[in-house]
């Protein structure tokens, strides 16, 4: 994902004074990187008052303005900026359906965060938690000295497509448990500068999913999305959300179709008499994608630092009467645990980057 919401050089190169002139924007929209045409008019005590594009400078000269004219003459003051209290989603959409490229972020007045929307599709009220402790043994011997996480997919480590998607996605709280090469994962993730933070927890044994989870004492929304970091997939997490919330869910199980052949003609028996064939039958059935979204308040009742795995805490929970709900993914679902997976989740990121 593109780091660039949070450089603060980036940001002033993206601000100019209103009393500077037309000119002097123009000079500076094009030095400006990455397409991001697009300028902060601030005033001298750093509040924002308006955005200048090349196209409001363009309109501004037809109709008759000079280039000594000043900057607060042609810019425009209708813009869209997320202020305190403000639901990031809703701003965001809002910004999309006006085709804002970054959008600002104020602390009375002044801009603290620029946010690029070519890259942040919406903002979550989630944390995120990524399982990233395995061992991956059925990957060896690439795993012997590199931890399946950090195995190179494409141009990037399996779990920098969950990280940046989950960044795009406006997740700001992201934690990665680690046990099995730790400070690999660790010094990775060691001054992130992305959409928000990525925090590593030690397991101090492994633990299962739910037992990682419990060392967790930080978390603040109340839902927590739960998920294998070695998991290459386009999931689409906002609708996921959507859902879990609409349900009244307490874990909502992300699923991928899974189907069984079977090569013979099973007999059907009624006592010892022969009822019937079935020629080669296929049986339909759904799997677990090792992907969820939990209550807050569930998490809280879990033994801090037992051994507890996602199916036992899930089979517990219906049996206690919880409610549970399936979440279809459609599209790319790839779990990378065999030298195959492994070779197809290349063959596959890179004919996207070719």
């Amino acid at each position: 994902m593109n780091r660039y919401q949070d450089n603060k050089s980036h940001q002033h190169e993206h601000m100019v004074y209103t009393e500077a002139t037309v000119l002097d924007a123009l000079k500076r929209i094009n030095n400006l990187p990455g397409g991001l045409m697009t300028l902060f008019a601030i005033d001298g005590e750093g509040r924002l008052q308006g955005t200048v594009t090349d196209g409001d400078i363009r309109r501004a000269l037809i109709g008759g303005a000079a280039m000594t004219d000043s900057v607060a003459s042609v810019m425009h003051r209708d813009f869209i900026a997320v202020r305190p209290g403000d639901d990031l989603r809703s701003v965001i959409a809002r910004g999309r359906r006006r085709k804002v490229s970054l959008l600002p972020v104020l602390e009375d007045g002044r801009i603290t965060r620029l946010l690029d929307m070519k890259t942040l599709k919406t903002s979550l009220p989630i944390d995120a938690v990524l399982m990233a402790g395995g061992r991956g043994e059925r990957l060896r011997p690439l795993t012997e000295n590199v931890p399946k996480p950090l195995l190179p997919v494409g141009r990037k480590a399996i779990i920098d497509y969950n990280v940046d998607e989950l960044e795009a996605c406006g997740v700001e709280n992201i934690y990665v448990t680690v046990n099995y090469l730790a400070e690999q994962i660790e010094s990775h993730f060691a001054g992130h500068t992305g959409f928000g933070t990525v925090t590593c927890v030690r397991e101090p044994r492994r633990l299962g999913t739910m037992g990682s989870v419990s060392l967790i004492e930080t978390l603040r929304h109340d839902n927590v999305l739960v998920m294998n970091s070695d998991l290459l997939t386009n999931i689409d997490f906002e609708e996921m959300h959507t859902r879990h919330v609409e349900s009244g869910a307490d874990v909502t199980m992300a699923s991928v179709p899974y189907s069984v052949s079977v090569p013979y003609a099973l007999i059907r028996l009624e006592g010892e008499r022969v009822a019937g064939l079935e020629e080669k039958p296929t049986y339909n059935y759904f799997a677990n994608a090792g992907v969820y979204i939990i209550r807050r308040s569930l998490l809280s009742s879990l033994p801090k630092g037992e051994y507890l795995d996602a199916p036992d805490f899930i089979s517990s929970l219906i049996a206690a009467g919880g409610r549970v709900e399936c979440y279809p993914i459609e599209g790319t679902w790839i779990d990378i645990g065999s030298p195959d997976d492994y070779r197809y989740a290349n063959e596959l990121m890179n004919r996207k980057t070719n």
